[in-house]
């Protein structure tokens, strides 16, 4: 035990390492299997056994691991004709972040990002279906613009990319998973030039990683019995939820 306990960061107790480990599964089976949900659930797990410090970088590592084992599980299914556009764009949003002075306030952009995808969720916005490489591109990088300064934006590409794809929800998830793996790339990328240690947390990520991709595994089975109808069904609700939630989040902080 305290050989296991040497591989953990100071102040983390096994029973909580382990924890952790088990929750990864259920959520990447969450996402695979239903396109939304797993990685709020993450964070706010991590939550209360992180310190705040590391909460944001080492989550962000672990979904980094979740997306991209996700990504190659499913990677017959994914749209390159959308996702090639989008990594440049996340390229160009991720360097214009670097140089933007102007920060809106944190409720603000909760109380957009809440609003718009509930807007775009249960309504059909005219032409979106049938953006070009270039508005694909754009839109991309105000994407990627938009996770340097609040990091709710998973829901936001998947009320997207759902616009975009459809009638395919195999293509739906795989396309968003190889998106948030760029955006994830992106932010670890900076975590670690600010200086975070990632070394002290590696073996714990590591674990989560394997488990989560039992967990994407597990949930992708679940993905081919489900009917395209009710999956549709089900993650309008779920993202609705995460939407809900934002607006209840910007809401509060303004009061």
């Amino acid at each position: 035990m305290e050989a296991i306990a040497g591989l953990l960061p100071d102040g983390l107790a096994i029973w909580a390492a382990g924890l952790l480990v088990i929750a990864s599964f259920f959520t990447s089976a969450l996402t695979a299997a239903f396109g939304v949900g797993g990685g709020v659930a993450m964070m706010a797990l991590m939550g209360l056994f992180l310190p705040v410090a590391a909460l944001i970088p080492v989550h962000g590592a672990v979904q980094l691991g979740s997306n991209t084992g996700r990504a190659w599980h499913q990677r017959p299914f994914i749209r390159y004709d959308i996702f090639l556009p989008f990594l440049i764009g996340s390229l160009i949003g991720a360097v214009a972040g670097a140089f933007v002075v102007l920060q809106l306030p944190d409720a603000l952009l909760k109380l957009i990002l809440g609003g718009f995808i509930l807007i775009i969720t249960w309504g059909k916005i005219p032409g979106f279906d049938r953006l070009g490489r270039i508005g694909l591109a754009v839109g991309s990088a105000a994407t990627a613009l938009l996770t340097m300064m609040v990091g709710a934006t998973g829901p936001l590409l998947s009320s997207v990319f759902a616009q975009i794809i459809g009638n395919d929800r195999k293509a739906l998830i795989a396309t968003h998973a190889a998106g948030m793996t760029i955006q994830h790339t992106l932010k670890i990328i900076v975590f670690g030039l600010a200086g975070f240690a990632f070394a002290a947390w590696l073996p714990l990520v590591a674990l989560m990683i394997a488990s989560g991709y039992l967990g994407t595994v597990y949930g992708s089975r679940l993905l081919e019995r489900l009917p395209e109808a009710q999956f549709r069904r089900w993650f309008k609700i779920g993202i609705s939820l995460l939407a809900l939630d934002l607006l209840r989040q910007g809401l509060g902080a303004l009061m």
